[in-house]
């Protein structure tokens, strides 16, 4: 399995922006999709994850601005942040794992094994 980010960039605090995240060998049935950010210096932070059966879990400190949503076929994963914040400004990964997604769970680094190469996204003040 491969995942290959794409989007990111820079943006004025208050801006949306969108990551996509493509998947490519993916067979399995069941799965989640997870998006991680990590800022310099700070620890990795799981921001939303999405079930392959469209059950999704938003973390708390995103939640209200930031969406997470994927096509029906599972090859194209998406992460729509809106009302953008300087302390948004980080690396953005996305994540496979094989196990469900809980609504209201913490998203764990440690329950995803194959990761993409990241996206960097800067907000300006």
């Amino acid at each position: 399995v491969q995942l290959v980010e794409f989007g990111g960039g820079s943006v004025q605090a208050g801006g949306s922006l969108r990551i996509s995240c493509a998947t490519s060998g993916l067979t399995l049935r069941y799965y989640s999709m997870g998006y991680f950010r990590q800022a310099p210096g700070k620890e990795r932070e799981g921001v939303a994850a999405i079930s392959s059966t469209g059950t999704t879990n938003i973390a708390p400190s995103v939640k209200g601005r930031f969406i997470i949503s994927k096509l029906d076929d599972n090859k194209l994963f998406y992460l729509e942040m809106n009302n953008l914040e300087p302390e948004d400004t980080a690396h953005y990964y996305c994540a496979l794992a094989y196990r469900p997604v809980i609504p209201g769970a913490p998203i764990l680094s440690s329950d995803f094994t194959v990761w993409g190469q990241g996206t960097q996204v800067n907000v300006s003040s």
